[in-house]
């Protein structure tokens, strides 16, 4: 049996906002990709591993820089193809048109293009499930390349859901923002200077005797 729609069901998890439940959610999340021995779990099991011990709180706020205060790592995929352009919302209609498809009401509180929401949908809905990431798949590619660029812990997860899909993805950064850059602004397809950005937020990156670095040493094992 394939471990794709477990690893997607996992991946959508810990891609959630971290609140109190965040370390039980990260013993669920071992408890069932342990057994399954697949190379694409190494990936979410890495990450497990990394935010161990993280105050969920401090967590939180990396996940608030990490996602929600970049346009290049932002988990609305159709931002990344379509940008602020009309276009988006033809786009926003046809993820919501093929989830009724499959009997799924999206959410109110929540655009049918979030990255987690697409990663459940395609752990319940395989078949039309992965049909639905593989036609977006260039915009994951890219958000994985963006993470790997902020020296992020979420580039695992990324690199699972990645790895998770059939067929080959793009060979290269360049060649994920050529697939994506039609529609996308110029600075968005990486014309020109890249927007100041805060420092890199990777758990693994504070530096020693710092007051991050400390609370970084002490939630990790």
């Amino acid at each position: 049996m394939s471990a794709r729609p477990a690893v997607l069901q996992a991946a959508s998890l810990l891609l959630g906002h971290p609140d109190d439940t965040w370390p039980g959610l990260l013993d669920t999340v071992r408890g069932a990709l342990v057994p399954l021995g697949a190379p694409e779990a190494a990936h979410l099991l890495r990450f497990c591993d990394t935010v161990d011990g993280v105050p969920p709180l401090e967590l939180s706020a990396r996940y608030v820089a990490t996602f929600d205060r970049s346009a290049r790592r932002c988990l609305h995929l159709t931002y990344h193809t379509d940008g602020d352009t009309g276009r988006r919302g033809a786009s926003l209609a046809a993820i919501a048109s093929a989830f009724r498809e499959q009997g799924w009401q999206p959410p109110d509180d929540e655009l049918p293009d979030h990255l987690p929401l697409l990663l459940e949908f395609a752990a319940r809905c395989p078949g039309p499930g992965t049909a639905l990431l593989g036609r977006h798949r260039a915009a994951v590619e890219v958000l994985r390349y963006a993470l790997g660029s902020y020296l992020s812990p979420y580039v695992d997860i990324l690199r699972a859901v990645c790895a998770s899909l059939p067929g080959a993805g793009p060979a290269s950064h360049d060649e994920a923002l050529r697939l994506v850059g039609q529609g996308r602004s110029a600075e968005r397809a990486g014309a020109g200077p890249p927007p100041v950005e805060p420092a890199p937020l990777s758990l693994r990156a504070a530096a020693p005797g710092t007051a991050q670095g400390a609370r970084g040493a002490a939630g990790h094992r």
